[in-house]
């Protein structure tokens, strides 16, 4: 058994899921955050995005509910910025929570229809994760009851105070026990943070993880002198230079995604853009997409991309330099994690070089000025480098109906199906649907084949995700 996570007093269950999850030690906000949060202790912790928070704080919080899982009330509040982070927290609480039977976890996010949502309240859950518009409209509607509430979390909580979500926030509070665990994640820590915390928390303890000296080491960083004239330009020079897998593109303003967005389309690039205004349904598709690398290249606003945490990306670029130093360094943090070395470029004009000097204090590196590369006069080499491998397939059942990959990777490469296991990619099962990820020069007939096989014994309506 893990020794690691054997020593912050879990039960047998729970070191057994994170063992077969692979986790060998706690992090540092883990091994601080656990032992302090089954005391039942108010904390407020800081710590960075891929640090391991959302397991510190949810390990605890299925820790004591084994005991009460009999009973589908709600035991546990998250609350999060946006809905992604909300999947993302859910996903992860699932995954640790296997070996509850019958845990039930909720989504309530702004952009979901009320209706399921209602239907799952009235049957009972034990958590619930959510956006602060969207608990608040069921609690003051009645379908969100707490009397039985233990723990909240507030997660990101800087972000929703960034997002004018603050009344909300001391609103949903108001509905609270007054004998509950309060608990706050924040990557900073300004004023309004700490008038939050005096206001609904006891005796906090504090607890900062102070960011690696050397978390910017593994990261190549390049500035290129681009007016935003030219920018598109030097854009597609970039990506013609050479091959990356996965790339995020940072704009500051939805407009700005949206334009880009539609440029890199018109260049034959597999590209998506995610900005506040989509629909939850189009959000879901295009991070399905990025995940299982059906999408290549992902433009976003800060906003939009809270939450999203890709595995093995390689390159981030800043086609708009933030107004902030501190978020450039979290934009470029998303690459290069986990020892891997990653590339940040980003483009400025020369009325920016106060920015760039803000940059260079406080994330302590070194920037390279460079020239950026020539624009190609054909696009054949990068659309070569950036066309999708793979193509996504949506099917309508999921968690609910209860289907695994398995079962969907059987349908595939089973007598029926007849695919070689190589040729199927990343699956992804949500609570009402499933995507699963084909080679793309298989894509046709796989879809075909689970048209016209079942899964599970069953016929469910199969389509390609443009």
């Amino acid at each position: 058994m893990n020794s690691g996570f054997a020593a912050l007093s879990l039960s047998a269950d729970l070191l057994q899921v994170v063992n077969e999850l692979g986790y060998s030690q706690p992090t540092p906000i883990q091994s601080q955050s656990i032992p302090l949060l089954l005391q039942g202790k108010d904390i407020i912790a800081q710590s960075k995005t891929g640090s391991g928070k959302t397991a510190a704080f949810t390990l605890p919080l299925l820790e004591k509910m084994r005991t009460r899982l009999a009973r589908r009330s709600v035991s546990a509040l998250i609350l999060c910025p946006t809905r992604e982070l909300c999947a993302q927290v859910a996903r992860e609480i699932r995954k640790l929570g296997r070996k509850h039977p019958g845990l039930q976890v909720l989504i309530l996010s702004g952009g979901m229809p009320m209706g399921p949502q209602l239907g799952s309240l009235e049957r009972g859950v034990h958590i619930v994760v959510g956006t602060p518009g969207r608990v608040l409209d069921h609690l003051t509607r009645g379908s969100l009851q707490l009397q039985n509430l233990q723990n909240v979390v507030l997660d990101e909580a800087d972000r929703m105070l960034e997002m004018g979500f603050q009344e909300d926030l001391e609103k949903i509070l108001s509905f609270t026990p007054a004998e509950r665990q309060t608990v706050l994640f924040s990557a900073t820590f300004p004023g309004t943070i700490e008038t939050l915390s005096r206001a609904y928390q006891k005796n906090p303890t504090r607890v900062t993880i102070e960011s690696q000296p050397d978390s910017t080491r593994a990261i190549e960083h390049i500035f290129y002198e681009v007016e935003p004239a030219h920018r598109v330009n030097a854009l597609l020079g970039v990506l013609g230079s050479q091959s990356f897998e996965s790339i995020i593109i940072f704009c500051n303003f939805k407009a700005s995604v949206q334009q880009l967005t539609q440029e890199l389309l018109r260049s034959g690039i597999s590209a998506g853009g995610l900005q506040g205004d989509l629909e939850q349904s189009d959000r879901d598709r295009i991070m399905a997409k990025f995940r299982n690398r059906s999408l290549r290249v992902l433009v976003a606003t800060d906003v939009a991309a809270r939450g999203i945490d890709v595995k093995d990306l390689d390159l981030v670029i800043q086609f708009e330099l933030p107004a902030q130093a501190e978020i450039y360094v979290h934009r470029s943090g998303r690459t290069g994690r986990a020892g891997q070395k990653g590339k940040a470029i980003s483009f400025y004009s020369q009325r920016e070089l106060p920015k760039l000097q803000n940059i260079e204090g406080y994330a302590k590196i070194k920037i390279m000025r460079q020239t950026p590369p020539a624009t190609p006069t054909s696009l054949p080499q990068t659309q070569v480098q950036l066309t999708a491998q793979m193509k996504t397939l949506f099917i309508a059942a999921g968690r609910k109906e209860k289907m695994r990959p398995g079962d969907i990777l059987g349908a595939l490469t089973g007598e029926a199906g007849g695919l070689q296991g190589s040729e199927i990619g990343k699956i992804e099962i949500h609570d009402r649907f499933s995507y699963v990820a084909v080679s793309a020069a298989i894509a046709d007939v796989a879809l075909e084949r689970l048209r016209d096989g079942r899964i599970k014994g069953k016929k469910f309506r199969i389509e390609a995700v443009r």
